[in-house]
């Protein structure tokens, strides 16, 4: 017997200011400090929220299940940021179409690629990137020279014409 899943995501514009928002980035500093130990609190410092204007919260059965947002990070390109997905609903595209969402929303607003940060200790998240047509960059910013983060880049131009 196959199962088809037929999962209906909504995905909402908003900001850091949504209650949602901030109720799945509690769960993700939750995994992302049980993953990173001790290195918790220098990835920390990058990750505050108090001031994104550009946040996508998505919802399965009206109930918030993922969130993503960029920044800017450069003139021509957005920083992903706060990606996650709660572990009951990986593996059913929630964060591809999260970051599809994310990479669109970039290029309306006149931005021309997306950059971000994860760590070795992600393989998931490395995985998703991947999948999604980034390329490993040298470590940018902050991480340059961070052993356990892993940098990418994606030129949204190209991939969205």
């Amino acid at each position: 017997m196959t199962l088809i899943l037929n999962i209906q995501i909504q995905l909402v514009h908003t900001n850091s200011q949504n209650p949602d928002f901030q109720y799945l980035v509690k769960f993700l500093d939750a995994d992302l400090a049980s993953k990173n130990g001790d290195e918790h609190s220098f990835y920390a410092q990058f990750n505050k929220i108090d001031s994104i204007k550009h946040v996508i919260v998505a919802y399965l059965d009206s109930k918030p299940v993922g969130c993503g947002a960029i920044k800017a990070y450069s003139e021509m390109a957005m920083e992903v940021k706060r990606m996650f997905v709660l572990p009951e609903q990986r593996k059913r595209g929630v964060a591809s179409e999260i970051l599809n969402a994310l990479e669109k929303w970039a290029l309306e607003i006149g931005y021309h690629s997306c950059v971000l940060e994860t760590g070795h200790k992600q393989p998931e998240a490395i995985a998703l990137y991947k999948k999604s047509g980034y390329e490993i960059i040298p470590n940018y910013g902050q991480y340059a020279g961070v052993e356990n983060s892993v940098c990418f880049e994606k030129k949204l131009a190209a991939a969205m014409d």
